[in-house]
């Protein structure tokens, strides 16, 4: 194994969580989870090479994952419309952690319903990045930031409401 290599599945190592979250935020299935982190390490080592240093790895590797998933999210919703019209919010047949609560439960049936952009902003929001970090990683002005995540965050609490839960 190379160098190179070598510190690649240290970085990866290190910052897994990462990939783990982003994968939950955008697949509500396990088996489209894993699909998905296979796809965003696979990006990941694809475009390593052109990884500059010249931000932390995280930073960088919050980008290529939220852009696999994006584009991902698009390929799967295609295929779905294809394959089937099957509901696929059926949490009782989820491998969940035991430990998680029905809070946790809703909450990610409604982040679900979302799209890709609202979930990257989310996700960037639940990862305590800053509106300044948020419109980094999207592209997007700090202020378009601010708007589009406080309507983010209405959204999903009208998406909540409306599985009649309360927070």
């Amino acid at each position: 194994m190379t160098h190179s290599e070598t510190e690649f599945l240290r970085l990866i190592d290190e910052n897994k969580g990462i990939i783990v979250k982003v994968s939950r935020m955008y697949m509500d299935d396990h088996e489209g989870r894993q699909d998905l982190y296979q796809e965003i390490v696979y990006q990941l080592w694809k475009s390593y090479a052109s990884f500059k240093h010249q931000s932390k790895f995280s930073t960088w590797m919050y980008r290529v994952a939220l852009n696999t998933a994006m584009v991902f999210l698009k390929k799967e919703k295609k295929q779905q419309i294809y394959d089937s019209l099957e509901e696929r919010h059926d949490f009782a047949e989820e491998s969940y952690d035991p430990d998680k609560d029905e809070q946790l439960k809703i909450f990610y049936q409604a982040v679900h319903e979302l799209n890709a952009v609202e979930k990257a902003l989310i996700f960037l929001f639940l990862e305590g990045q800053s509106h300044r970090e948020i419109a980094a990683h999207l592209g997007i002005s700090e202020v378009n930031a601010r708007v589009k995540l406080n309507r983010t965050k209405e959204r999903i609490q009208q998406i909540i409401k409306k599985y009649n839960y309360e927070f």
